[in-house]
């Protein structure tokens, strides 16, 4: 994988503390894994991985590598009835300073049926003693014209929200216990003790940063749009 130095360079609490606007609409998905950096990072940038635990894609198909890292992609949803299809491309990061690494994301799609129209976010890894608190903010334009519009607040959104929190806690069953993402999903998610919750997660950043949950994205999300 191709990899850069972050330039953000600043902690994600360095704006002066006041409260986080209630317009910010834009999902916000943190939680903490109790395993290796390296680990969580190689079940999150391999694409065969990823799509193991992550309900959101069913397929990633690399394509090329840009002169700059960033990693061009197709994927995949498979609805059953319909598999919707899109691009996207990335840009991991590694910071040397504490050991941060981050990975931006824009992606797209022209399918007419899909909820989600274009969009943009990232990923942040920060080490603590405790583990890694592993997180994602991202938004995008709703897609189906004037009723994605009005159906996103109060139906999509929050149903995008609890698929990605849902899917980190199996990344984190995974990374912490060893237990594959094909026995977290469906009926095998019922059996005692493998049902990924996405109440594990938090919605918000702990804290008052002064900034929007976009406004803490790395620098690099600039860099590929």
């Amino acid at each position: 994988m191709g990899c850069v130095r972050d330039p953000y360079d600043g902690p994600m609490t360095s704006a002066p503390p006041r409260a986080r606007s209630r317009a910010d609409g834009a999902l916000y998905v943190e939680i903490l894994i109790r395993a290796p950096l390296d680990e969580v990072w190689r079940l999150t940038q391999d694409p065969a991985s990823h799509v193991r635990w992550d309900a959101r894609f069913s397929d990633i198909v690399p394509q090329r590598t840009r002169a700059d890292g960033a990693r061009e992609f197709r994927y995949e949803l498979d609805l059953v009835v319909h598999t919707i299809r899109g691009t996207g491309v990335s840009l991991a990061t590694k910071q040397a300073q504490a050991g941060e690494r981050t990975s931006a994301l824009l992606f797209d799609t022209d399918d007419a049926l899909s909820p989600l129209g274009a969009g943009r976010g990232y990923w942040r890894y920060i080490p603590t003693a405790e583990g890694v608190r592993f997180l994602t903010g991202y938004d995008y334009a709703p897609g189906w014209g004037w009723l994605g519009r009005v159906v996103d607040p109060l139906i999509t959104r929050r149903f995008v929200w609890w698929l990605t929190a849902r899917s980190f806690d199996r990344l984190r069953l995974w990374a912490e216990e060893g237990i594959m993402p094909e026995h977290t999903s469906g009926w095998r998610s019922l059996r005692r003790g493998f049902r990924p919750r996405a109440r594990n997660c938090l919605s918000r950043p702990p804290g008052r940063t002064g900034r929007t949950i976009m406004g803490d994205a790395p620098g690099t999300l600039e860099a590929i749009s």
